[in-house]
């Protein structure tokens, strides 16, 4: 007998208006707390105990979420569209393993849609269990010959295996009716395809189709991003030494000291490939391309100021109590994300993008150690308007080659006002060192974060293909290292010509003449 609801729908509506405003101010817990309250007073509704166990994901408890899903599943029957709903739910906040385990389920039944198929073989495809994923493409396309994301993913899969000419076949025929996203998508793959092969122009043309597939819907972002860099730009202007050392002189107060690293540098930079040796020392963890600091240590201390207060009036201000909750919680959701306790490990928070939040981690942990890792500008900036990157406020600054040189200068020149005010507190490590001399930069990276020599690290790559790795180059860690990313800016040198004088200064600064 289907259970009655006990809240009017304009009551029901005014709730989830107030749980989204809530969430958007990252009050997570009241936001959940009335998402609680709502299904306990409509208790036969799957839907909201689906966005309720997607709320639980995304604050890394996921032993709550799957009790939502769970739920819900009881009260509906376990019907296949609730497990799919599950399941894409799970893959949304980025626990693969949970996805797996409902789409799974959903698969195995006749009414599945194909769409739920997909998911489940591009989940598969993230986890390395490429025969499973293309044993579930053929199933699709034998259902829907045109699909295009299966055939997208079939191209993925042929170019993971080296079968560079049968999936630059694919995307050549790729369906011209498949959604811009897509099309974008497929763009990026042929001219990675094509720059493997060498046909360097051939492989710009490619980028530049899927950066103008996406144009048309970057402006929300591109406005965000350009709000958050005037912020920053704030930030690096008000900065000073005697601001940073009288943070370091109440280090003390910030007691017990926390082991603690930032694994940064501009994207593509070899962030990913360093955390990947490191993480396979028994004595270091990583957490890989997360928001746990912003959201678990920053942003409440910006709830003790007013709305949009200047960043620096908010690290000045927070009271050392304030400052101790943040730490807590940041080491808190860490452990929660990674499924296991920190102990007495170092911990490395591997992301580049808290290159632009180092001031803020200076703040909260005034003992911690700082990896940057560098890379000829011209090649950073060439890797990141090539990577195939889902459309958001980051990856808006990746849209034109004039933009991505302007998102590196900004953060590179972060990095260098801050340097001199952090003198014996970082360790700046080249790409280039790494690919010709790993074992070298093994030893000197673990040297500067006081932890011993292990020779485990040089088995990086085995161990990257038992962990799941969210970096977009994920398929790429699980190999030994390779040389074909150095220098290869040169072959698209007339691309960037317009934009070199912009980074010459860097080139110069890095060592890079």
């Amino acid at each position: 007998m289907k259970r009655a609801t006990l809240v009017s729908q304009s009551t029901r509506n005014r709730i989830f208006q107030e749980v989204n405003e809530a969430w958007k101010r990252c009050d997570f817990s009241v936001a959940i707390g009335k998402m609680e309250d709502i299904s306990r007073r409509d208790p036969a509704n799957s839907g909201i105990l689906l966005d309720l166990g997607y709320m639980y994901g995304q604050r890394y408890d996921y032993a709550a979420a799957e009790r939502c899903f769970e739920r819900a599943l009881r009260i509906t029957g376990q019907k296949t569209g609730v497990l799919a709903a599950a399941g894409q739910q799970c893959h949304k906040f980025g626990n693969f393993t949970m996805a797996e385990a409902y789409l799974k389920r959903a698969a195995e039944r006749p009414d599945v849609a194909l769409a739920t198929l997909i998911l489940l073989a591009e989940v598969y495809e993230r986890l390395r269990r490429s025969e499973a994923a293309a044993s579930l493409v053929a199933r699709v396309l034998q259902a829907d010959a045109d699909c295009a994301s299966a055939l997208l993913l079939r191209a993925r899969l042929e170019r993971q295996a080296g079968k560079l000419e049968s999936a630059g076949q694919l995307l050549r025929a790729f369906p011209a009716n498949a959604e811009p996203a897509l099309r974008a998508k497929a763009s990026y793959e042929l001219g990675g395809i094509l720059d493997r092969q060498g046909r360097y122009d051939e492989a710009m043309a490619a980028f530049l189709e899927a950066k103008n597939r996406l144009l048309p819907n970057a402006a929300p972002h591109l406005a965000e991003l350009k709000i958050v860099r005037q912020r920053l730009q704030l930030l690096q202007s008000s900065l000073t030494t005697e601001t940073v050392q009288r943070w370091q002189s109440v280090a003390p107060d910030l007691n017990p000291p926390r082991r603690l690293a930032l694994l940064g540098g501009h994207p593509r930079s070899g962030t990913t490939l360093l955390e990947q040796v490191l993480d396979s020392h028994p004595d270091i963890v990583s957490a890989e391309e997360t928001e746990i600091f912003n959201f678990e240590a920053f942003i409440p201390l910006t709830k003790l100021l007013p709305v949009d207060s200047p960043m620096l009036a908010v690290l000045e201000a927070a009271p050392t109590a304030a400052l101790l909750s943040s730490r807590q919680q940041y080491f808190a959701a860490v452990a929660k994300f990674i499924g296991q306790p920190v102990g007495g490990r170092l911990l490395i928070d591997k992301n580049p993008s808290l290159t632009y939040l180092i001031p803020l981690l200076l703040r909260i942990f005034p003992e911690i150690k700082l990896l940057i890792t560098l890379r000829d500008p011209r090649d950073v900036v060439l890797s990141c308007f090539m990577q195939a990157i889902p459309l958001g406020q980051v990856s808006a600054g990746f849209l034109t080659m004039e933009s991505t040189v302007n998102e590196y200068v900004a953060m590179m020149g972060l990095w260098q006002t801050l340097k001199p005010m952090i003198e014996g507190q970082f360790l700046t490590l080249r790409y280039e060192d790494m690919v010709e001399d790993l074992e070298s930069v093994a030893r000197k990276s673990l040297d500067f974060l006081g932890v011993a020599w292990d020779a485990k690290v040089l088995g990086f790559d085995e161990h990257a293909r038992n962990k799941l790795v969210r970096s977009p180059t994920y398929a790429d860690v699980t190999q030994p290292v390779y040389k074909r990313a150095v220098g290869r800016w040169q072959h698209y040198q007339k691309y960037l010509e317009p934009h070199l004088a912009k980074l010459e200064p860097f080139v110069k600064a890095f060592g890079y003449e």
